[in-house]
């Protein structure tokens, strides 16, 4: 990640390294992204919030500069809870013990479990464009599932998706950039762009990828039903894509309503990619959002 005034750093957070960029000056706040994607995609939205903030974005395990290592047959090395660990300790190696949580897509689960199982630290919860994992699978149906197509092929056993993957990795991951709503080519940055493909390409993060998937389906999928009564208790900002699969398939509020104990919301007229067509706004939305809940 590129971006003026931010320098780019890795740390030892245990049986990996993180690999995150830092800037700013003011309340910590930790930016995490999505599937398919890596830290470069807070490019364009961080630098705004590093106006107020010091500002750090992290790559989850098994994406783009971040450790990638092989699953292991519990899958537990890549289930949310091993991700936001890796986060927890790296906002404390940084010094903060508490601070804002923004997380997109696969960054939003992971920020939600860091949530539950380190309330103390998060002063703020935003999600982005996601249902919580337990109802994608429960409540699952002929729509759903054939827009959350990945969901299903990237948590078959190892090597079977990696292998299909890597035959064309840009054909693959650039479908899943191209879909879940009102995306094209032109609404990502071609520097981003090339970012996340040279990410992609490596065969490591495909496995890493595939990985995090299967971990949802089985061991985040156990977590998750284990807290259903619990509710996160920090203030969550419910953010999503108006145009987008997600808003459109479920009501995102009433289901962020039932996990957390007071929601704020907010939506863009984009898809799930949002924060790509729309950075300037996306950082507005947070900054206000952020400055009411100092």
């Amino acid at each position: 990640m590129q971006v003026a005034g931010f320098t780019n750093e890795e740390a030892n957070v245990g049986d990996v390294s993180i690999a995150y960029s830092i800037g700013g000056n003011g309340p910590p706040v930790l930016l995490l992204h999505g599937f398919p994607q890596n830290r470069a995609e807070w490019t364009h939205v961080a630098p705004i919030l590093a106006q107020r903030y010091t500002v750090v974005c992290a790559d989850l395990r098994g994406y783009g500069d971040s450790g990638k290592p092989r699953c292991l047959p519990d899958n537990s090395n890549y289930s949310f809870r091993a991700l936001a660990q890796d986060q927890m300790t790296l906002m404390r190696k940084l010094g903060f013990e508490r601070f804002h949580l923004v997380g997109h897509d696969r960054g939003a689960r992971t920020a939600y479990r860091l949530a539950l199982d380190h309330p103390e630290a998060v002063q703020t919860l935003t999600v982005m464009d996601i249902v919580p994992t337990y109802s994608m699978f429960m409540d699952t149906n002929r729509l759903s599932s054939a827009a959350y197509w990945h969901w299903y092929f990237l948590q078959l056993p190892a090597p079977f998706p990696e292998r299909m993957i890597a035959n064309d990795p840009d054909f693959f991951y650039e479908t899943c950039l191209l879909s879940w709503g009102a995306t094209s080519v032109s609404d990502f940055d071609q520097d981003m762009l090339a970012s996340y493909r040279e990410s992609w390409r490596n065969p490591e993060m495909i496995h890493g990828s595939c990985s995090d998937y299967r971990a949802g389906a089985t061991i985040d999928l156990e977590h998750d039903t284990e807290n259903l009564g619990k509710k996160v208790d920090c203030v969550t900002l419910v953010f999503y894509g108006s145009n987008g699969t997600a808003g459109k398939l479920f009501n995102l509020p009433a289901e962020w309503a039932k996990r957390c104990s007071d929601t704020e919301l907010a939506t863009l007229p984009g898809g799930h990619f949002f924060i790509d067509q729309f950075p300037k706004e996306t950082a507005e939305i947070l900054m206000d959002f952020l400055g009411k809940h100092a």
